[in-house]
């Protein structure tokens, strides 16, 4: 495992990756056309490219000998959808599942926590799928905390997201 800041040469392999990510975790009993057409239009290269060339949000990778395999990606300026939490969110946090338990994502999640204790924050936040079990676990085990639900809407649906946030005690 190789952690580095993305790439612009990256943005078809994290469009793939998040593709694979989203639909592996969210659609369990198949893949319909609202799904479908919401993962294709999201998780895009160009969006990537975009993204990427902004430069404005922290992207980090791991890689691996074919491949990327994660990415974390770190926003400011982002509010937060429960009163009292900081801006900076942790907004989207892939992992491969066939790469899950060898350690890439609190890899990640580490490089993420040393950026925002190097800018002098204290706390980040993020949302996650209220059915998605395996990810609460990792975040709990890591130190978050629930302090809240919101919806994720897709079109005119939506989807209830749990709000978990971590304080960062001071290096030491």
């Amino acid at each position: 495992m190789r952690l580095r800041p993305a790439r612009k040469s990256d943005a078809a392999s994290l469009a793939a990756l998040s593709i694979e990510v989203w639909i592996s975790t969210y659609l369990r009993h198949g893949v319909s056309a609202f799904f479908a057409e919401f993962a294709l239009s999201e998780f895009t290269t160009a969006r990537f490219e975009a993204l990427l060339e902004e430069g404005k949000d922290l992207l980090i990778v791991s890689e691996n000998r074919d491949g990327i395999d994660g990415y974390i990606r770190l926003a400011e300026g982002r509010p937060a959808p429960i009163d009292g939490l900081s801006d900076l969110e942790i907004v989207t946090f892939y992992v491969q599942p066939r790469h899950h338990g060898k350690g890439i994502g609190s890899a990640l999640l580490q490089v993420a926590i040393d950026h925002c204790r190097n800018k002098g924050r204290t706390e980040i936040w993020l949302t996650t799928n209220s059915e998605n079990a395996p990810a609460i676990d990792f975040y709990l085990s890591k130190g978050f905390r629930q302090v809240g639900v919101t919806d994720f809407h897709i079109a005119n649906q939506a989807y209830p997201n749990h709000v978990l946030a971590l304080n960062l005690p001071p290096q030491g």
